[in-house]
């Protein structure tokens, strides 16, 4: 169940690369980069630009944010690289809540949103949509937070999702336990959309 129906397009029918992608083969890298894709697999082994391989091969995937960071640390344009909207999948196992959340994110800024309500939803959907953002409402019911981190963390295509909760004024020693379990960061104050929006806009910053 989504907030918005339309899935993104990850690539053209021409086989180039569309806006929104957060993985990105060595390909793609030489073709935004414009060298050739040797030199980019070279820029691999040296460990000049960091990625990870797929298991059983050889293919090599680079995150956008470690290839804006090696962009701007050589002096390279970044003009031609794939950032569209700010995707958010937000996990509330109420749906009105994270239908209010949406619209209430949409109403202060641009991004693309969907809404699931369990963990079998959530490691389906962040499969196909690819978010930037895990918003996670520990609040509601019928959600294994935990279980989520796990299953994000250990997915090597998911890596570069930031996932922050939700949470309801958390002591210092709750709220290192739960950076500890893989979160990126949290939100004390559940109603306050400012608050929830900042931490977004934070943990999306080495992208936008």
């Amino acid at each position: 169940m989504g907030y918005y129906a339309d899935k993104p397009d990850y690539e053209n029918g021409d086989g180039k690369m569309s806006k929104g992608k957060n993985v990105l083969t060595t390909g793609e890298v030489a073709k935004i980069c414009n060298v050739a894709p040797r030199t980019v697999s070279k820029w691999f082994d040296k460990g000049q630009l960091k990625g990870y391989r797929i298991p059983g091969s050889k293919d090599r995937r680079i995150p956008l944010n470690e290839l804006i960071r090696f962009m701007k640390m050589h002096n390279m344009p970044i003009t031609g690289l794939p950032v569209g909207k700010i995707r958010i999948l937000i996990v509330d196992g109420c749906n009105g809540t994270s239908t209010n959340l949406a619209e209430m994110l949409n109403h202060n800024g641009d991004y693309e949103i969907r809404t699931v309500s369990n963990n079998f939803e959530t490691g389906m959907v962040a499969q196909k949509f690819m978010p930037h953002v895990l918003l996670i409402n520990l609040l509601s019911e019928n959600i294994s937070a935990a279980q989520i981190c796990e299953s994000i963390r250990s997915d090597e295509d998911l890596q570069t999702i930031k996932i922050i909760a939700i949470v309801n004024h958390l002591s210092d020693s709750e709220a290192l336990a739960l950076l500890h379990k893989g979160f990126d960061a949290y939100v004390n104050d559940p109603a306050n959309i400012n608050e929830i929006q900042k931490a977004i806009e934070d943990a999306t910053a080495i992208i936008y």
